[in-house]
């Protein structure tokens, strides 16, 4: 039996689409799960449970409740220290969406848990409504401990040396608590951000996670390797995904165009002071990463030399400036802060000047390798073969 063109393409379309959100959210009764490249967890009623960034579990459950109602039923008054709030039951939570490289799970008491699927699986928890707690618990062979100046870091390292660092935003705080375990208290408004890593942090990472505490940092993209269930869209069944992980409430990030070594975002606030931009740049996924240039509206950005240099571009408004540095971990990534010196929507271009990138659009931001224009594209040209028979 002959198949026409038309009816391949069409096939081609549904898989292609079908296939474009690469996550499986399974559910086995009252429960769900989500799994995506990078990225899995479970959730039950009250809780999430085994958070899974490549395939290392640091964290073992995450709990959300209002404050008020955690003091109560932990039995301490209010303004008791936090590390002795542990002993209350989480809200009733359930996962209420999952787009191609994030999943959103939501808390009665009134907040918020969006995980996304990047290397380093960060996951935040915002307080949308009311003061919240959170009560992280962590695997047995997981060691905790306060860092920096203030109570709003918390470190956490695994005997084969992976780490994570729980970062509070905005009004609260995050201790290690009476069991070893983490909890934070997030004032409404505010946000508790997970990060983890294969290995050690290195300066970099640390750096990346003042400036989101202190504020500065505002966004961070990720260009990665991803996979699409069941697709086989590159040469190692691996594709490209961007994703944009936004930590200020006013910021929003929009990856407009992407090719192998282009990425071009629009980044939009509606406020005026200057900020930070982080990006994550796989080496698997952008060619000739560690000798990234940055445009600002067009204009070629100034080279800083280190970190503080970009934050005091953003901050003192003089101009945009970036900073690249090669990751010497396992993760083979290449960082970049871009420091913007003033805001409205700001165009920006992250472009590798080396020959070995191809030039050419490639699979596109939040979306599966081939894409659905580039589906669409298969059926019109298979449409216009099928009338010309």
């Amino acid at each position: 039996m002959r198949t026409s063109p038309v009816a391949i393409a069409v096939v081609l379309v549904v898989s292609v689409i079908g296939g474009a959100a690469s996550p499986v959210v399974a559910q086995q009764g009252e429960a769900e799960a989500y799994s995506g490249t990078h990225v899995q967890f479970d959730t039950a009623s009250n809780a999430i449970s085994g958070y899974a960034v490549n395939d290392e579990v640091l964290v073992e459950n995450v709990s959300v409740q209002s404050a008020s109602e955690a003091r109560n039923q932990a039995g301490v008054e209010v303004g008791a220290g936090l590390e002795s709030t542990t002993d209350f039951r989480g809200a009733g939570l359930q996962l209420a969406s999952s787009a191609n490289v994030s999943a959103t799970v939501e808390v009665q008491s009134g907040a918020e848990l969006q995980a996304h699927d990047t290397q380093r699986g960060v996951f935040q928890v915002r307080a949308s409504d009311d003061d919240q707690i959170v009560r992280a618990e962590l695997n047995d062979s997981v060691d905790a401990r306060s860092e920096g100046s203030s109570d709003k870091r918390v470190v956490v390292s695994q005997e084969d040396g992976g780490q994570g660092a729980f970062i509070v935003i905005g009004d609260g705080e995050v201790v290690v608590d009476q069991h070893g375990d983490v909890t934070a208290e997030v004032a409404q408004g505010g946000q508790l951000v997970y990060r983890q890593y294969q290995e050690e942090r290195s300066d970099s990472d640390e750096e990346a996670e003042r400036m989101i505490e202190e504020g500065t940092a505002t966004a961070e993209v990720y260009v990665q390797e991803g996979r699409s269930e069941g697709e086989d869209s590159a040469e190692d069944g691996q594709e490209t995904a961007v994703h944009a992980v936004e930590y200020g409430q006013n910021t929003s990030v929009e990856v407009t165009d992407r090719s192998r070594d282009t990425v071009n975002m629009t980044v939009d606030r509606s406020e005026s002071q200057g900020k930070v931009v982080l990006a994550t740049l796989s080496e698997a996924a952008f060619d000739n990463a560690e000798s990234t240039e940055v445009f600002v509206d067009g204009e070629a950005a100034a080279q800083a030399d280190s970190y503080g240099a970009v934050e005091q571009s953003a901050q003192d408004g003089d101009e945009p400036r970036y900073y690249v540095e090669q990751s010497s971990s396992a993760e083979a990534t290449t960082d970049v802060a871009v420091g913007i010196d003033s805001f409205s929507a700001r165009s920006v271009r992250m472009q590798s000047d080396g020959e070995g990138g191809s030039g050419d659009g490639g699979s596109f931001a939040d979306g599966a390798g081939f894409g659905v224009l580039g589906a669409l594209a298969a059926l019109a040209a298979a449409l216009v073969a099928a009338r010309r028979r």
